[in-house]
């Protein structure tokens, strides 16, 4: 038994302070899986990785009492955190009050505005929901490797699964994932 999950138990039977003590050893893993994801996000992206974990761990330990199964367990539901974070923060750049994903140019030089890839996240969320109703568990693949940038053996790791099942329904999900959004306007 790792010492994050020793510490998620300690968490489920209301030790205050065991959250103090699981933060250190799970920093660095979600800071990393965080700059990760931050790398596939469009230039200019005003949220940086430190906020995406502070605001994911914020959302993990805040005032709703969760029940951890294990490390995994703890590590798929930041991977999900992260993914609503990213979503919520490209609805709310596309709010028609924020300009709508417009881009503000100088007026001596009109041109369309150019929109980003926040529409894209908005998309691939909503195609992710889709395919969780039909096959949840390679939704949570696509989470894993998208979201929170696991590799194939991490994700097989976390859902106790062998590497060639997620190497499978990672293909599959890619495949799938793509005529979806090739398929929506």
């Amino acid at each position: 038994m790792s010492d994050v999950t020793r510490i998620l138990e300690r968490v489920q039977q209301g030790d205050s302070e065991a959250a103090l003590d699981l933060l250190p050893l799970v920093y660095e893993e979600l800071r990393r899986l965080a700059a990760h994801k931050m790398a596939n996000e469009a230039a200019g992206h005003t949220l940086q990785p430190t906020a995406l974990v502070h605001e994911a761990w914020l959302r993990l330990t805040g005032s709703t009492r969760q029940e951890w199964r294990g490390r995994e367990h703890f590590f798929s539901a930041a991977a999900e955190a992260m993914r609503r974070i990213l979503v919520e923060n490209a609805r709310r750049k596309l709010r028609l009050r924020h300009g709508g994903g417009l881009q503000r140019v100088d007026f001596d030089a009109i041109d369309l505005a150019i929109a980003q890839d926040d529409e894209k996240c908005l998309k691939i969320h909503e195609a992710l929901d889709r395919l969780a109703e039909s096959d949840p568990r390679k939704a949570e693949v696509v989470k894993l490797r998208v979201f929170a940038g696991l590799q194939v053996q991490e994700i097989a790791a976390v859902m106790n699964a062998s590497e060639k099942t997620v190497q499978r329904d990672w293909t599959f999900a890619k495949a799938w994932l793509s005529r979806e959004l090739k398929s929506v306007p």
